[in-house]
């Protein structure tokens, strides 16, 4: 069965919760999205029981940093990996041509092209075009730029488990995208703060949502489960419940809030 492992659910500001990033896991394996700020992305898979050797497709969707920097952390420990002879498959990244540059740009300063050099030898860059499709683990994908207000950032379309899914990145929602995914089964999209919470974290003026506003807008989309993540963290234990209360006021469909950890069957 085809299921997503959330392994961070937090914004780009947040201590206790990882930064947003996830593996979409099936048979065929592991497909790792976005790979959070730090060194901690290594731990999280550790503690979801995923080998990062393992892992031969990643996408990063934006250059931002609390979803590009862990990318070069993983570098480091596949780069000697590699000379070990305990990596030798070749490893996907898909991104598009600003994290591309953005990660040959920020390598040259934090890691030895020693180590570089190896990774270019071993990960292929597809760097993506709006509409690129590609099979990863035995899911085909569509790749599309959100057309963002902030940095370029793209999103994928797939179907697992015959249920169609749609990754929007971390800003709201463009308009010109709602009949793109119109009825679908899941849509991931990020949920900033509490609408109470406008006025104190600023989601608007950040290109973001909070849980009421995304909520009325895939309301009237005909989603079936809308999955919120990218969030604050001021309401501790309390975070699940309270965001997941908002929304399902404005929405007549299934809302699924993860914590850090969590495991979302697609079915």
């Amino acid at each position: 069965m085809d299921k997503i492992i959330m392994l961070g659910t937090g914004n780009g500001g947040t201590m206790n919760l990882y930064n947003t990033c996830f593996v979409i896991q099936n048979e065929n394996g592991n497909f790792l999205i976005d790979t959070g700020g730090s060194i901690e992305i290594i731990k999280r898979l550790n503690q979801v029981n995923i080998d990062y050797k393992s892992i031969h497709h990643i996408f990063i969707s934006h250059s931002h940093t609390d979803h590009i920097l862990g990318i070069f952390w993983l570098f480091k420990k596949i780069s000697i990996d590699v000379m070990n002879g305990d990596i030798k498959e070749k490893i996907n990244i898909y991104c598009n041509d600003v994290v591309y540059q953005s990660i040959k740009e920020v390598a040259k300063y934090i890691l030895p092209d020693k180590l570089m050099n190896v990774i270019y030898s071993i990960v292929d860059f597809k760097v993506l075009n709006d509409g690129d499709n590609y099979n990863i683990n035995g899911v085909d994908y569509t790749f599309f730029d959100i057309q963002a207000k902030g940095t370029k950032q793209f999103g994928f379309e797939c179907s697992l488990n015959n249920k169609t899914l749609a990754f929007l990145g971390d800003e709201t929602l463009n308009p010109n995208l709602y009949d793109r995914i119109k009825n679908f089964d899941y849509v991931m999209h990020e949920a900033f703060c509490l609408d109470s919470e406008e006025n104190i974290f600023h989601a608007y003026e950040k290109h973001h949502s909070t849980a009421r506003s995304v909520s009325e807008v895939m309301n009237k989309l005909d989603i079936g489960n809308l999955i919120l993540y990218h969030t604050e963290e001021s309401h501790g234990s309390e975070r699940k419940n309270l965001y997941k209360e908002e929304a399902q006021i404005h929405f007549n469909g299934n809302v699924i809030v993860p914590n850090d950890l969590e495991v979302i069957n697609i079915n």
